[in-house]
């Protein structure tokens, strides 16, 4: 399904962990390292399509992940030839995008990165936010850093744990869920 400028209505997945380091997965069988994304099929909304998407490509459900925002408008990037299968080549030119931001409430177990029959990545890692844009494949770097830059006014600064360990270091009294975030830290 393409838009008539020749792009695929597409989502791309930026996950937060609770220190707000991103989900950052090595593709199958390459050096590369992408966030998920896929394509959203007729009669899907982003959202559906996204949720799909993160099931099939990381095995996280619904109930594994909480939104926190998405980009307003598509952002787009072209595909260069050579990545472009031959017979569809002159009708597409690329991906359009609706980004979500995530933070997820699951636990690092709850991935399954084969969870689908045709896994997408092989390996995955959680990342400093700012991703280094290096190792994404060169014609996706301008839409990754618009995400992450139009995401990023979601991410409070009260909400790292870093905060709050500054904090207590500060003698205020600490409430329960900031006790059981430092205890779990003194354990890892």
């Amino acid at each position: 399904m393409l838009d008539r400028e020749g792009f695929r209505p597409n989502v791309g997945i930026i996950l937060l962990n609770a220190n707000n380091q991103v989900w950052w997965g090595k593709r199958v069988r390459e050096h590369s390292w992408q966030f998920p994304q896929g394509g959203i099929k007729y009669g899907e909304s982003p959202e559906q399509a996204m949720f799909r998407e993160l099931e099939e490509e990381t095995g996280l459900l619904p109930e594994h992940v909480k939104i926190i925002g998405r980009t307003r408008d598509w952002l787009r990037y072209e595909v260069p030839d050579h990545f472009i299968k031959r017979e569809i080549r002159g009708h597409y030119r690329g991906q359009k995008q609706i980004w979500f931001l995530l933070r997820m409430i699951g636990r690092d177990c709850d991935v399954n990165l084969r969870a689908s029959n045709h896994p997408e990545f092989d390996a995955w890692r959680w990342h400093e936010y700012w991703v280094p844009l290096d190792v994404v494949i060169e014609f996706k770097r301008d839409v990754y850093q618009l995400a992450l830059q139009e995401l990023s006014r979601y991410i409070h600064r009260n909400d790292h744990p870093a905060t709050h360990r500054q904090r207590n270091r500060q003698n205020q009294k600490p409430s329960p869920a900031l006790s059981t975030d430092t205890e779990q830290e003194k354990s890892e």
